[in-house]
């Protein structure tokens, strides 16, 4: 369904509310109107929460295999989230969506059929499972099992339930943020907050008699400043991202956020051209773990290796690694946010060690590549929303701590490169091969941090990678992110500080001999 546009004098607040009930919408505040609108010290929001009937899902089920097929589900899902922005000390924009339906998919050996609806009543559930059911014609059928409300372990707890949370508390935070980010430099020239939070109920109901059901809180707070020096500018960027409820901002105030954003900004202004060549790296820990999230937990995805062309592919059980690499998947650190109850699947969220000391041990899988490779459900099946497949993705993903001292990681290291922090990359899943873009970088010279470098990239194979990981520290940390694979996706990266031997680097200038 396309989401039809409002503006706020369009719509009251209590239409809008039931207007979800048709599927989504979206309604986004003109400046003018808007202040008006967040400083409303109304009523809770509606909630996600979804009241469906067991027999009706049982009824789309049944309809779902109807011609056959082994498996079927109904994913059925109530999203109400608000994005603020502010920038140049104003607030410039707040959108405040739900988006409500279901999807209901069928496989067939390894076919997969699938359709939704974004208006949920029985007579569209039915049409849907009926549309999707076309892939398993003539196959044989499985007698599905009459649903039956099932449990699952929570690893999320709220103290400060966003729905009770009035709007002013939100655009305060993004004041006070803001207000810090300024206060930190005067060559802080702008600074940008994003606030986003939704609430998402989700109700997963399949052939094989399971029936669950969860609301899920996520926040996202973003900041990102300019600083600006006499012949150059950098861009800063922090995020900070819980399932959670407000009481995020307790644990990380918003002035934190924005002072740890305004110092990057300031510090590199100070940057020289990043030399060119192969040469060590030590990584802070934290979001430097999106290395090994791109580099190797993709290639460890069971999709690709159900299809024989994964980097990993044959490798199960063999050294792939150097013995001090340990790589975890786990969905269940609480509140993280890569964390949910159970995947959008119903399979339990849990601990996951991909690779012990070199060996790899697991792939991450959904129910259709854990049947296809004979491997156990490790609780990865995800997806953006009611309207995708779910497909396997990583959770909560990090190199495990070990025992090194990061400080005796970096005083052991004569020269190479300092990654404090990475902007994003892209990895191939196929070969292996990926390459980074750093934000914050400096040089090691004689076991010391020295320059701020600025125009680095980081190029290489993940095997070479993992290979060549020597140290890991014991401070292991984590940052939140958005993964894409077709979908988007919820995720922690993390690490220890490590060091990596041998790394291409792509610069702006030669390397000295």
């Amino acid at each position: 369904m396309k989401l039809k546009g409002y503006f706020v004098e369009d719509i009251p607040r209590r239409k809008f509310l039931e207007m979800s009930l048709k599927g989504g919408i979206a309604v986004a505040a003109t400046p003018s109107l808007m202040m008006q609108l967040l400083s409303c010290k109304s009523s809770k929001q509606a909630s996600a929460k979804l009241e469906l009937d067991p027999q009706i899902l049982n009824n789309t089920i049944r309809k779902a295999l109807e011609k056959g097929g082994e498996f079927a589900d109904v994913y059925v899902e109530n999203r109400i989230s608000r994005r603020i922005l502010m920038e140049e000390s104003k607030f410039k924009s707040a959108v405040f969506g739900i988006s409500q339906g279901a999807g209901i998919r069928v496989i067939s050996g390894d076919k997969t059929g699938f359709a939704y609806t974004d208006d949920i009543t029985e007579e569209n559930l039915l049409r849907a499972a009926e549309v999707a059911s076309y892939v398993a014609r003539e196959a044989k059928a499985v007698e599905p099992i009459d649903i039956k409300q099932g449990e699952r372990e929570s690893y999320i707890t709220v103290k400060l339930p966003l729905e009770e949370v009035v709007d002013e508390k939100r655009l305060e935070v993004m004041k006070r943020a803001n207000q810090a980010a300024l206060d930190y430099d005067p060559r802080i020239k702008m600074a940008s907050i994003s606030y986003y939070d939704e609430i998402r109920g989700r109700t997963v109901s399949n052939s094989e008699g399971l029936l669950l059901s969860d609301e899920l809180p996520l926040l996202f707070f973003i900041v990102q400043t300019l600083g600006v020096g006499k012949n150059t500018r950098h861009m800063g960027r922090e995020r900070l991202s819980k399932h959670s409820g407000f009481e995020m901002f307790d644990m990380v105030t918003p002035e934190e956020v924005a002072r740890t954003c305004a110092r990057e900004s300031i510090v590199m202004l100070e940057a020289k051209d990043c030399p060119a060549g192969k040469m060590d790296i030590v990584m802070q820990n934290g979001w430097g773990g999106v290395l090994v999230h791109e580099a190797v937990g993709h290639p460890l995805e069971a999709d690709n290796i159900a299809k024989k062309i994964g980097a990993f592919t044959g490798k199960l059980g063999k050294k792939v690694a150097s013995d001090v690499f340990t790589m975890v998947d786990d969905g269940s650190l609480p509140n993280f946010r890569g964390t949910t109850n159970f995947d959008d699947e119903g399979t339990q969220m849990k601990r996951n060690v991909l690779i012990k000391e070199g060996v790899l041990e697991k792939y991450m899988t959904d129910i259709l590549s854990a049947k296809q490779i004979n491997m156990e459900r490790t609780g990865n099946g995800r997806r953006e929303s009611f309207r995708y497949i779910p497909i396997p993705r990583m959770t909560n993903t990090f190199i495990e701590k070990g025992k090194d001292k990061p400080e005796d990681i970096l005083s052991s290291t004569k020269s190479g490169i300092y990654v404090q922090s990475l902007s994003g990359g892209s990895v191939n899943p196929i070969t292996g091969m990926f390459n980074f873009t750093c934000r914050e970088v400096y040089m090691i010279e004689n076991g010391k941090k020295t320059t701020p470098l600025k125009g680095a990239t980081l190029i290489g194979s993940c095997m070479d990678i993992i290979k060549n990981i020597d140290a890991v520290g014991d401070d292991l940390a984590f940052g939140p992110g958005i993964c894409g694979k077709g979908q988007a996706a919820e995720v922690s990266a993390g690490q220890p500080t490590v060091r990596i031997r041998g790394i291409n680097v792509g610069g702006s200038r030669a390397r000295r001999s």
